[in-house]
């Protein structure tokens, strides 16, 4: 076995609420140990920035170019998870060089698959020096130049919790990870087999909803969508998306579902509407797998909406399936990602898969990744 390495994951995915930080010690291949982890919530100021860097990214024709004020804001960026690590480290009374290696996200500002383009903004030069540990960043790129979506990354690291799952708990296979970010994202376990893909819009159109709506970032434990009632018209016109019936499946970008317009339902009906389309679009998109999953683990904030857990186990129990939250499982809802990000930052430096055709499409199964030293190395490098 390949020496273990303790790896820190960093998580700011497309609902833009904060860093997500976790610690696993890991060889790459087995997940030896799962660590602390914490959120550090950003403030509203700059969700706002980010919000606004969406629409200036939107012009970018190189993943180079950070048109307008793009640049400040990855600098700004960085060091908001530069300072995230410094505090995880300091709460939890870790070296900074104890730590191996740091898998850096990155915040997602474009992702368009059809034109082989996906930018994530984050500096892994900077980070590293401002952290003293090496980082392992930008892991997308190399698979969409060799034809995959660039999305989803983390189904390496759910096939592995798969294993333990199966082995400890006595799961009924197959299993099936969903992600409720703000896009929803599922991994497939079968036998010897791994498929992924986005299954539809997550909390991105509650939280845009009754942000506009309500001034609040999102539904806190489903408490306006609670007052509501579904509108079927509304729901169906989401759920007869071309996506969901397109024979190939594809990443979604943040923006290729839309809220409501305000005249459509009220605050209520309308986070009650779009609660029950987070929830049905899975159960839709899983009809695209090889087999229907007995078991559903749901990690990410949208696990946390009990109307939009109630929909997803009404829905699933049709099919012959169990829904649970990962923590009834002894896993993390939270941190889930940003502990993928550190197996993946592990498996990147010893040159293993990240993306295989079953999860992005990609041609063969490749690595990817690029390497920052710490300020004692120099310059970064291809992984």
């Amino acid at each position: 076995m390949s020496r273990v390495l303790k790896a820190i994951g960093l998580m700011s995915g497309t609902s833009m609420d904060g860093i997500d930080v976790a610690l696993i010690e890991t060889d790459g291949d087995t997940v030896v140990g799962r660590g602390p982890a914490t959120g550090y919530a950003y403030d509203p100021a700059f969700r706002q920035r980010l919000k606004r860097g969406l629409d200036e990214a939107r012009t970018i024709r190189d993943r180079q170019e950070r048109p307008g004020t793009l640049a400040e804001l990855e600098r700004d960026l960085t060091l908001r998870h530069a300072d995230s690590v410094k505090t995880f480290l300091h709460e939890n009374n870790i070296l900074a060089e104890d730590v191996d290696v740091i898998g850096f996200h990155g915040q997602t500002v474009l992702h368009r698959p059809a034109e082989g383009l996906t930018v994530q903004i984050g500096e892994g030069e900077m980070l590293a020096r401002e952290t003293r540990i090496d980082v392992v960043y930008d892991m997308r790129a190399n698979d969409m130049i060799h034809g995959g979506q660039g999305a989803p990354l983390i189904p390496a690291y759910h096939a592995v919790l798969a294993r333990g799952l199966s082995e400890r708990q006595g799961l009924k296979a197959p299993i099936a990870f969903v992600n409720i970010g703000g896009i929803s994202n599922l991994t497939f376990i079968g036998e010897g087999e791994i498929v992924a893909y986005d299954s539809g819009p997550g909390n991105t159109l509650i939280d845009q909803w009754v942000e506009a709506h309500a001034g609040i970032p999102f539904d806190q434990g489903g408490m306006v969508a609670s007052e509501g009632s579904v509108l079927p018209e509304l729901a169906d016109r989401y759920l007869s998306h071309p996506f969901f019936s397109a024979a190939k499946r594809r990443s979604l970008d943040r923006n290729d579902f839309v809220p409501p317009a305000g005249s459509e339902a009220s605050l209520e009906d309308g986070a009650r509407t779009l609660a029950y389309v987070t929830a049905a679009a899975i159960v839709r998109s899983a009809a695209h797998l090889p087999a229907i999953p007995a078991t559903y683990i749901i990690c990410g904030g949208g696990r946390l909406n009990p109307v939009i857990m109630r929909d997803l186990a009404g829905l699933a129990e049709k099919a012959g399936s169990r829904v649970f939250a990962a923590e009834a499982l002894e896993l993390d809802g939270d941190s889930m990602e940003a502990e993928a990000w550190a197996y993946l930052a592990v498996r990147s430096l010893r040159g293993l898969p990240l993306t295989y055709p079953g999860t992005t499409g990609v041609s063969r199964p490749v690595s990817g990744g690029r390497r920052a030293a710490k300020p004692t190395g120099t310059g970064h490098a291809e992984v």
